[in-house]
């Protein structure tokens, strides 16, 4: 993320809708450490921008004509994988979080969210971290499948995950699980540097790109 001497965080708008265009460059240039630098209507027109114009981060409709914004989320990572991208989307499906998941996105938001939940999404995504709208978050991070042969973590970890993924603050983890909070605190440690992961919604966004939930 650009420090504070650096500017404000450069954002690549991509949207085909001209309304719904406006409306997110308006809410992005009025905060003073977010600044919209370049915009397209398609991804191909993306990849055309972020050829031009230097950026932090993506902002990509999920629907966009021609090229997707999945298959637009995979090029920007594949061409420019220091560049963060942020789904914005008008549905919660889970098909739709999991496939801008594994295309490399970094956060998925619903246009339908709040204004401030956008803002968030983007700022944790030029800082590193990953978000997920909390209305979709729980369709995706909510149930754990069995671990794989070489899962790097340990049941007793992927227990936590699971109740982390819920949402589950450490005193109520440690209540579910019947072990102290101090333990549970471990178990979040370990699972970070597992995951390589900067926080709880990254690791588990990490676990689920990995197949352990």
């Amino acid at each position: 993320m650009p420090d504070a001497t650096s500017g404000p965080i450069r954002v690549l708008l991509v949207e085909d809708h001209a309304f719904t265009r406006d409306g997110l460059r308006a809410a992005l240039n009025l905060e003073g450490d977010l600044h919209v630098t370049a915009e397209a209507r398609s991804g191909e027109e993306a990849l055309e921008q972020l050829a031009a114009h230097p950026v932090d981060v993506a902002v990509v409709d999920i629907g966009l004509p021609g090229m997707d914004g999945i298959q637009a989320a995979a090029e920007i990572k594949a061409r420019w994988p220091a560049v963060r991208v942020v789904m914005l989307t008008a549905h919660d499906l889970r098909e739709e979080v999991l496939a801008a998941l594994a295309s490399g996105a970094d956060a998925y938001c619903l246009k339908g969210a709040r204004p401030d939940l956008l803002l968030l999404a983007v700022r944790a995504a030029a800082a590193g971290s990953a978000y997920l709208d909390p209305q979709v978050a729980h369709h995706v991070l909510g149930s754990v499948r069995a671990p794989g042969a070489h899962s790097p973590l340990t049941p007793r970890e992927l227990d936590v995950l699971r109740l982390v993924a819920d949402g589950l603050p450490n005193r109520d983890i440690a209540q579910s699980l019947g072990i102290s909070v101090s333990t549970v605190k471990l178990h979040v440690q370990e699972l970070l540097v597992k995951l390589q992961a900067a926080d709880r919604t990254q690791a588990a966004v990490k676990a689920l790109r990995a197949g352990l939930l």
